[in-house]
């Protein structure tokens, strides 16, 4: 076999939104205002919560974490995003990309799961109103939301390692917005058909799975509300759930597109737009979505501001 001149890759280029020389400014003032929102914003549902006693309750214990997840998830991307493009210099090393996307392969299997949680929540209050002191007591509550925040670890970082144990040779343009799996394994020489597998596995575990549950957790409640008397709570049970549906479209849908669709439907412009989606429009929504939709949180968020002014 003749040699071949190959150059091993030290370091990746994030290509980003390299396609708009023209509008990297406004880029930057964009995701700054976007990003001080969702930290703002979440952060302020976390504060409401906290300093309201009538707000501690499982729903938005679990609403609390799940704010507190948007705002480690996002911090993943946006402050590296955001140098990017005030020093114009895209470079990131294979460790720091390898960081990055450990970090982000496990905040995303912890938010699959707490919205799963979030979603068996609701089933028992709306479908076993009785029982729901009982099973979705303080010792369950803290469990649920320590296996969520766990349970992604170590497939995760099995996850990585396996991907960066393979060899990076020639283009190290990485045409995405951040250090994803899919666009790394387009890097990577020689058979990744092994990787892809288990990327596909990870997805359908970590993914669908959750998602399945939240599926048959809805199908139960909407049989239930359906099944109330017109007007004997109908519409808070409706409007209690309705939010965390949004927040689910989003995250799901963009996340499921993404990973799950055939190889051949894949395209550089399209994967950048599902990952703006579930990696900083939801979390960007989350507040709102949450906040002016939730009477609860509006009461104690106007009980908060009398007490300042």
């Amino acid at each position: 076999m003749g040699e071949q001149n190959l150059t091993i890759v030290e370091e990746f280029v994030i290509q980003g939104f390299y396609d708009l020389p023209n509008l990297q400014d406004l880029l930057f003032g964009i995701f700054t205002v976007v990003y001080m929102s969702i930290l703002m914003g979440n952060g302020l549902i976390i504060t409401i919560i906290k300093t309201d006693p009538a707000l501690h309750t499982p729903m938005y214990f679990f609403l609390g974490n799940f704010s507190f997840l948007e705002i480690c998830y996002t911090s993943v991307i946006l402050p590296r995003m955001l140098m990017n493009f005030w020093t114009q210099n895209r470079n990131i090393s294979l460790i720091a990309c390898a960081v990055q996307l450990c970090f982000l392969l496990i905040l995303g299997a912890t938010e699959c799961f707490l919205l799963a949680v979030m979603a068996y929540d609701r089933y028992v209050a709306i479908c076993k109103p009785l029982y729901y002191p009982v099973i979705m007591n303080q010792k369950v509550c803290i469990q649920v939301v320590v296996g969520s925040w766990i349970c992604g670890i170590p497939v995760q970082i099995g996850q990585t390692c396996q991907i960066f144990s393979l060899p990076f040779c020639g283009s190290n343009k990485l045409n995405n917005i951040f250090c994803d799996v899919l666009p790394l394994l387009k890097l990577a020489c020689g058979d990744t058909s092994v990787n892809e597998l288990f990327v596909y596995a990870g997805a359908l575990l970590f993914v669908t799975v959750p998602f399945v549950l939240i599926i048959w957790s809805y199908v139960n409640i909407i049989a239930t509300i359906l099944n109330l008397p017109v007007g004997m709570g109908r519409t808070k049970a409706f409007s209690t759930c309705s939010s965390h549906l949004i927040v689910v479209a989003l995250f799901f849908g963009s996340a499921i597109i993404t990973y799950l669709r055939p190889k051949s439907m894949h395209s550089p412009g399209i994967d950048k737009v599902l990952s703006l989606f579930y990696t900083i429009v939801t979390p960007m929504f989350n507040p709102l979505i949450y906040g002016l939709r939730n009477k609860d949180v509006i009461a104690a968020l106007k009980k908060i501001l009398s007490k300042l002014i």
